[in-house]
């Protein structure tokens, strides 16, 4: 199923941060303001092709009636195996002194939250990120914008079993660290050196049970203030920074 990017500055930035677009769907009778023009001028340069199509066309296509005359067909997301994703694990593992990571995600909802985890995961040189292929989120054109492109640079995956995937990578001797906020230890205190496997939970619920269960141990972060939680970007962020700093190599 084709995802489809509505409106006039939503397109616009979709072509400005590199989201692939398949094509842009112009109606027919749309007036040509400065922002089409620009739309136009930057499909032009991506050599996205533009196609003049019935307005009836656009909102029978529009999910939310905003197209504003315009819409953009983006490229489905290229997935890879878990193989692929297990196999650049073990590569910066070789490169990296035996330090690896990679990011498994439990039924996010949110393509935002997908693309916000991505970001940070390429920033500290994860290896890949593993999503169940049902009821969570795919790669869409929010995963592209709120991941600053970052996405493109990763490898991800869609599992049909996240147990059975977390079992591969135990195989290959990864330790499996949940983050759950009714772990015992901190972050901090735990022991991230070396081939980890982070599971994050989903935004309301966190980890599932079968999961958690399945994790060899779980973390959490420390919490001081009135709100209850970080959402599931930040938490993401705060543990793999300190998967990071434990596996830095002392400068000389």
């Amino acid at each position: 199923m084709a995802d489809y990017i509505e409106g006039k500055r939503p397109i616009i930035e979709a072509l400005r941060t590199n989201v692939p677009v398949k094509r842009v769907l112009l109606a027919d009778n749309v007036k040509r303001d400065p922002l089409i023009e620009d739309i136009l001028r930057k499909a032009k340069r991506f050599d996205v092709p533009v196609d003049n199509v019935p307005r009836k066309k656009l909102d029978d296509l529009s999910e939310r009636g905003s197209h504003q005359g315009v819409m953009a067909e983006t490229k489905p997301f290229s997935y890879v195996n878990v193989t692929t994703v297990l196999e650049e694990a073990e590569k910066s593992a070789a490169e990296h002194g035996g330090r690896a990571l990679v990011v498994m995600l439990d039924h996010i909802t949110d393509a935002g939250n997908l693309g916000a985890v991505a970001r940070s995961a390429e920033s500290v040189g994860a290896a890949g990120i593993v999503i169940p292929n049902k009821r969570a989120a795919h790669v869409t054109a929010a995963t592209y914008k709120s991941s600053a492109g970052a996405i493109s640079h990763l490898p991800v995956t869609q599992v049909s079993n996240l147990v059975q995937a977390m079992d591969r990578f135990k195989e290959n001797g990864f330790w499996v660290a949940g983050a759950s906020e009714h772990a015992e230890g901190l972050v901090w205190e735990a022991n991230l050196k070396g081939k980890i496997v982070l599971v994050m939970g989903n935004e309301g619920e966190g980890l599932s049970r079968i999961v958690q269960d399945n994790c060899d141990f779980l973390v959490k972060l420390p919490q001081v203030g009135e709100v209850s939680s970080l959402n599931v970007a930040q938490a993401s962020t705060a543990c793999m920074y300190e998967w990071l700093r434990q596996n830095q190599v002392p400068s000389a």
